[in-house]
């Protein structure tokens, strides 16, 4: 590979999920065309990491088997336990807590994961590799299953993020500390998913840079523990978050620097529609977002080649 991957990760879930709905809507499919226009100009190809509200929805169904058809993107699997068949009440009012998938036994893990890689490679006739847990929580039961069902690829680790502060059950522990992961591609050792092993399963991380210097992370955790507090040390995504171009520009320029072979992008369905999110909240956000967007890409363009989730799993294994 003559230049470092760029890969574009979805979560395709539905319409503002950090309000705490009753019901699911999924609006946001409509506004996705502009996105995958955008991310073809630039020869990159999104990977759509579809949840189950997602799955069945006719407007997303028949732009996602487009996009399979002209071989311009992938549609991987995101599983958010609380409203994914089969229905199971962990905490009594799992819509209010949003537990996570890891929080639930294992034949009820089982069971969801099932039916969903089922649905989504009914749906679109095509195999799942790819996949990408909610709400970032991953253990190595989640791990193995995942191998078992056929997956190649996963990109739940959030590497130098600890989860814990973040509850789903409100009597569990909080979710997964990514603290000390790799911050590489890594094949996993499906007992350690911390550290390579021998499987064939790989973990490609998502893109994510400290945001302040080694010592300034040292000073602000010394403080906190002062007072009683504990917080992961602050970090920048390659995420948008609204007029924060040069920032995503940052993280994925010291990430090459690091020797990485790809930078990772993620972003949220919802979030590319005006309302979607807390983030981009009208026309003129979303506007914005697409003038960050252009910025980054064609940043990207001229030092990245674009690949999906399945296509970088081949360029690894091959190598």
């Amino acid at each position: 590979m003559t230049k470092p991957a760029f890969i574009i990760t979805i979560d395709t879930e539905g319409d503002n999920l950090w309000q705490n709905h009753r019901q699911i809507k999924t609006e946001n499919a409509r506004f996705l065309p502009r996105f995958q226009s955008l991310c073809e100009k630039y020869g990159f190809k999104p990977v759509w990491l579809t949840n189950y509200e997602m799955a069945v929805d006719p407007v997303f169904i028949e732009f996602a088997k487009d996009v399979i058809a002209r071989g311009q993107g992938e549609v991987g699997m995101h599983l958010h336990a609380w409203n994914s068949p089969p229905e199971h009440d962990l905490t009594g009012d799992d819509w209010r807590w949003q537990p996570y998938l890891i929080e639930y036994s294992d034949e009820i893990m089982r069971e969801k994961v099932v039916y969903m890689t089922t649905l989504l490679e009914e749906t679109f006739c095509t195999k799942m590799i790819s996949h990408r847990a909610g709400r970032w929580a991953f253990d190595s039961r989640y791990a193995r299953l995942l191998v078992e069902l056929g997956y190649k690829v996963d990109c739940s680790v959030t590497p130098r993020v600890n989860w814990r502060n973040a509850k789903g059950s409100p009597s569990g522990s909080g979710g997964t500390d990514y603290q000390h992961f790799p911050g590489q591609a890594y094949f996993m050792d499906l007992e350690n998913i911390h550290q390579t092993g021998n499987s064939a399963f790989l973990e490609v991380p998502m893109s994510i840079q400290y945001k302040h210097s080694a010592l300034m992370n040292s000073f602000k955790q010394s403080y906190d523990r002062l007072r009683g507090k504990y917080r992961s040390p602050s970090v920048n995504w390659l995420r948008p978050s609204g007029g924060n171009a040069a920032q995503m520009i940052a993280v994925a320029e010291k990430t090459l620097s690091q020797g990485n072979d790809y930078v990772e992008f993620m972003l949220h369905s919802s979030e590319f529609m005006p309302g979607g999110s807390p983030t981009f909240k009208d026309e003129a956000d979303i506007e914005r977002l697409y003038q960050d967007l252009e910025t980054l890409f064609s940043w990207l363009a001229e030092r990245t080649r674009g690949m999906t989730l399945a296509e970088y799993y081949d360029y690894k294994k091959a190598g």
